[in-house]
């Protein structure tokens, strides 16, 4: 298999700290360089389809893209530790989790960074009025899961799943347009000290801003 990744786009990270948790790389990594417009040449778009990172490459006829598709097909390969759940009951918990944090934090953050950061206005048409409002929704968002980390260690249940991963690297791409989780919401600052304090965190995060 080949992941095609690149190392400064926020959704290859999850799939990279996901690997890293399962403890298993094989695993070819194949950098693109999507400022150099590497991810919309035509061989690749020939096997993922879309200009987007990450991509699964599984054989010559099946190439997966979007990183929580990819991780769930690797969780099928790898499937301990679990992080999507193990019983129909805990599927739909952690499913439930993750889904709010994709559309509450995550996709919001993102948006915020593509908009604002100055380094990404060579691939954005940039609004700085979306930057904003973006940046808002993600603050509102990280109310809620301050009230749900008040009570449980991670996101979605007792053990670390696909729901923190994303959550924690949103945040931390984030960085880009000055956002930080708030003083005042400690379960939540205290379950992301805890998330870039695990070995795996190093895959899925960069030091730089």
């Amino acid at each position: 298999m080949k992941l095609y990744d690149s190392f400064r786009a926020p959704n290859p990270r999850r799939v990279r700290w996901f690997l890293a948790e399962k403890g298993d790389h094989k695993v070819e990594i194949v950098n693109l360089d999507v400022f150099k417009g590497e991810h919309r040449n035509e061989s690749f778009l020939a096997k993922a389809g879309l200009p987007n990172v990450p991509a699964l490459e599984i054989d010559d006829q099946t190439t997966i893209t979007e990183s929580v598709a990819i991780c769930r097909y690797l969780e099928s390969l790898y499937p301990e530790p679990n992080m999507f759940g193990r019983d129909a009951r805990e599927q739909a918990v952690f499913e439930m989790w993750l889904r709010r944090v994709e559309m509450m934090l995550a996709t919001p953050l993102m948006l915020a960074v593509r908009h604002s950061h100055p380094a990404l206005a060579a691939l954005e048409t940039q609004v700085p009025a979306i930057a904003e409002s973006n940046l808002a929704g993600g603050t509102r968002a990280i109310k809620v899961f301050d009230r749900r980390l008040r009570d449980s260690e991670f996101i979605a249940g007792d053990r670390i799943s696909m729901a923190d991963i994303v959550a924690a690297t949103a945040i931390d791409f984030s960085r880009m347009a000055k956002f930080a989780i708030p003083e005042e919401m400690v379960a939540a600052r205290r379950w992301y000290e805890a998330m870039l304090a695990r070995p795996a965190a190093a895959a899925g995060v960069k030091a730089e801003a």
